[in-house]
């Protein structure tokens, strides 16, 4: 069981999946303090909350700032929204291991982070790739506990539209009853879902660094 009174930091809050979280450290008893870090108001009012609206290209002037117990990064793009790889890179591989290095300096014990299904420092196709090259490099800072979350395509509804995806999330959901055993890693997960498994991930130890989607799916249940 947790102990209460911890502090957070969330990385991407405005997403499906730090949206998610936010809620559930905001409702809980564990988190006294939530610092989130985003480039834009996440339109969120509460007494736990501190907001700092962030330029992710200068991270480091923000480096006194990142001090908690649990650090959530939930950063991520697309290829389409980024614009190039290089700017996706940026986005799904820098800014993360920037902020695992300040946090690590810091002191922050845990550092959770979403990274993808499939992902793999030495796959042919660049999304994978990248992915898995984060990973590499996060696992070797000295955090108490590094957890990776890998979960596979995300079911429910993002402020902005991705066509792409779109139809991604209907096709997984018509393959899902036929994946089973090593296949359940590939079910769709809703972001829901995903954030309740990291929720409960950072409050119960953990040796194990990487939890596939089908995981994630049986973290979620668990009761604190």
């Amino acid at each position: 069981m947790s102990m209460p009174n911890k502090s957070a930091l969330i990385f991407g809050a405005t997403g499906l999946i730090g949206g998610h979280l936010l809620s559930l450290v905001l409702e809980s008893s564990t988190y006294e303090r939530v610092h989130v870090f985003s480039r834009r108001e996440i339109g969120v009012q509460h007494d736990k909350v501190q907001q700092h609206i962030v330029d992710f290209s200068q991270l480091s002037r923000y480096k006194k700032l990142i001090k908690a117990d649990h650090l959530f990064c939930c950063l991520g793009t697309t290829m389409s929204k980024a614009g190039s790889k290089a700017a996706f890179r940026e986005v799904d591989y820098h800014y993360p291991m920037q902020i695992a290095e300040m946090a690590s300096e810091n002191g922050v014990s845990k550092y959770l982070v979403i990274s993808s299904v499939g992902a793999d420092p030495n796959s042919m196709f660049f999304y994978p790739r990248v992915k898995g090259e984060m990973e590499r490099g996060i696992v070797l800072f000295p955090f108490k506990q590094i957890s990776i979350l890998r979960p596979s395509i995300l079911l429910g509804s993002r402020e902005e539209k991705r066509r792409g995806e779109d139809i991604s999330k209907n096709i997984s959901t018509l393959l899902s009853p036929f994946l089973l055993g090593p296949l359940k890693k590939y079910r769709g997960i809703s972001g829901k879902t995903v954030a309740q498994a990291m929720f409960n991930i950072a409050n119960h130890p953990q040796k194990k660094i990487v939890f596939e989607s089908d995981d994630l799916m049986s973290f979620a249940q668990l009761v604190l």
